[in-house]
């Protein structure tokens, strides 16, 4: 049974991949299981200086899923690269360095640190809703998206470049061609949506930022959909993300054309969950005489 994936040159022993913002840095996930049976990891959102996130309430649940507004609480780059990185390179896994920034010198500084490190990928994060500037501000437009994968990807040397792209857009399939137009080697969808909860006792919102992004299985229509207008719009590869908690979720997603996923909620409310998904992956593929999960692949028959 093969459930190896290879993504912009880069092989994952497996399509599942540990989410940006829900796996911590690795540390904490170890504790439950060891963590280099992921496909890969994808690090917490860092930036150039440490940050402590937005202050007040910051998760809260909803039908079906969450709200967040963490506000990409990391150690900084230079932390990360000292402290956690060595920890990291021994895990044998895949490690997706998920680059945020407040300007675009952020991310060029950011990109062109993570160029001389040991990383395998870097996530270009310009979707994240949860901060005042920066994040979603440069993924919302096309042309915006273009202009900051070009200028990233000419400063990130040999590393793939994959582009996280926002569903707040009008038209994903323009957002994802945009970033292949600027020279991302992969791309991945999608971050979460923006929404917000209300206390009607108080008449105040549940979020100390008001909003904050929904993500969870009340999203997986709406990811779904996105990756396969991607799909249809883009010929390099696609991470896709939202609402994965089932090997049966890992299959559609694929089917609908990502060449592997991210799993990120599911291991807020279940430590477990990513590597259930991982081993009970094989016993579905075997169940529908699939031999080599990349046989699935943009396989939707409409």
């Amino acid at each position: 049974m093969n459930l190896k994936v290879t993504i912009a040159g880069t092989e994952f022993k497996s399509p599942v991949i540990a989410a940006s913002g829900t796996f911590g840095l690795g540390r904490e996930y170890n504790a439950f299981y060891d963590v280099s049976l992921l496909g890969g990891i994808a690090t917490k959102g860092l930036t150039l200086e440490p940050r402590e996130g937005n202050g007040g309430t910051r998760i809260a649940e909803t039908p079906s899923g969450i709200l967040n507004c963490v506000g990409l609480q990391n150690p900084g780059v230079e932390k990360f690269v000292a402290d956690e990185l060595p920890f990291l390179d021994k895990l044998g896994t895949v490690i997706i360095a998920n680059v945020a920034g407040s300007t675009e010198e952020d991310y060029l500084k950011i990109a062109e640190r993570f160029s001389r490190t040991s990383v395998d990928c870097l996530e270009l994060n310009i979707s994240c809703p949860n901060v005042k500037c920066g994040g979603v501000a440069f993924g919302v437009e096309p042309a915006s998206v273009e202009h900051i994968t070009r200028a990233v990807k000419a400063v990130c040397g040999a590393k793939p470049l994959i582009v996280k792209l926002t569903p707040n857009v009008a038209r994903i399939a323009d957002n994802a061609a945009a970033a292949e137009n600027g020279g991302a080697d992969a791309i991945s969808l999608i971050n979460t949506i923006t929404g917000m909860a209300i206390d009607y006792k108080t008449r105040r919102p549940v979020l100390g930022n008001v909003t904050g992004g929904l993500s969870g299985p009340c999203v997986k229509p709406i990811a779904l959909r996105m990756v396969y207008e991607a799909y249809r719009a883009v010929k390099i590869p696609i991470i896709g993300m939202g609402g994965i908690q089932t090997p049966e979720d890992v299959l559609e997603f694929m089917i609908a054309g990502a060449s592997a996923v991210q799993v990120g909620s599911a291991n807020i409310f279940d430590p477990m969950a990513a590597i259930t998904i991982v081993k009970g992956l094989t016993k579905l593929l075997n169940s529908c005489k699939i031999d080599d999960v990349n046989e699935v692949i943009g396989s939707l028959i409409i």
